[in-house]
């Protein structure tokens, strides 16, 4: 039966392997996206590791991730708690939580851009200077304020992971704190969150691996700015590669976030410990 394993290896070769080795062999090569590609040894990679801005790009980079990863893995696993629960009316919470993952990246930065305008956003409408600010136009407000949309937009999405994995607990444990005295929040810390161990290392993983690739909501947002406060791998590819028509290093630029995530997700893999897509209930 190996053979059903052909179309999955035959699309994940063409659409994956293939394009990936591109863009590595492109990585040595000179091409301004227009012209011919000429052989270009090392010259893409010096200039990629000697620019001070990408050591800038990956810190961005890198503090987006872990932020926004403190941000949404507690609220997502009491979000997706709370939707694990037998009520009627969480259902349709439910179908209401996920209505941002219904938008487009771009459609969410367009809107949220407008909504923080300082003079014509939600803070000038309403009358509360305390919205009016500059969100948008400060390093330390802009890179808030990527985080707190990236959140709002995924929280959603791993809430559902989370309320399956909740959903897939036994009873029988809840009832067994119980009969020793544990209250709903003793519940939650010594039965609900040891059960999702691994639950939370798939979900953090999707998490950090996919904060590398945030391109369209930042690039809406604030493309890189102000000045470069918020100029992650990603944009700093992009103008690299189709503004400053350097395609070699800009290939450089993808192999790096390409690696990075593929080490990331190897070490939160060895921090679970097991196999993080063994049962839950395996030794118990």
């Amino acid at each position: 039966m190996w053979w059903l394993v052909l179309p999955a290896l035959f699309f994940f070769t063409v659409f994956g392997v293939v394009p990936l080795l591109g863009v590595v062999a492109l990585s040595f090569a000179r091409w301004n996206g227009i012209g011919a590609i000429t052989p270009g040894g090392l010259e893409a990679w010096r200039a990629v590791l000697g620019d001070p801005g990408l050591l800038h790009s990956l810190w961005v980079t890198f503090e987006i991730m872990a932020v926004s990863w403190l941000v949404q893995t507690p609220a997502s696993i009491l979000l997706g708690t709370f939707l694990a629960g037998p009520q009627r009316y969480r259902g349709f919470l439910a179908v209401l939580y996920v209505v941002p993952l219904l938008l487009s990246s771009a459609a969410i930065a367009v809107t949220w851009k407008a909504l923080l305008d300082p003079n014509f956003g939600l803070g000038a409408g309403l009358g509360w200077s305390l919205l009016s600010q500059n969100w948008l136009g400060e390093g330390g407000l802009a890179v808030g304020v990527i985080i707190f949309i990236v959140s709002w937009q995924f929280v959603p999405f791993h809430a559902l992971i989370y309320q399956g994995g909740v959903r897939q607990i036994p009873r029988s444990l809840y009832e067994a704190a119980e009969i020793d005295g544990a209250g709903r929040v003793r519940q939650f810390f010594s039965v609900t969150v040891p059960q999702l161990k691994y639950t939370i290392i798939t979900s953090s993983t999707l998490m950090v691996v996919g904060s590398l690739t945030f391109f369209d909501l930042i690039f809406v947002l604030t493309a890189g700015g102000p000045g470069d406060a918020t100029r992650v791998l990603a944009v700093e590819m992009y103008q690299t590669g189709f503004l400053g028509n350097q395609m070699g290093p800009a290939s450089a630029i993808a192999v790096i976030i390409v690696f990075s995530g593929l080490i990331i997700a190897q070490v939160i893999r060895r921090l679970g410990g097991r196999d993080p897509s063994a049962s839950q209930l395996e030794g118990m």
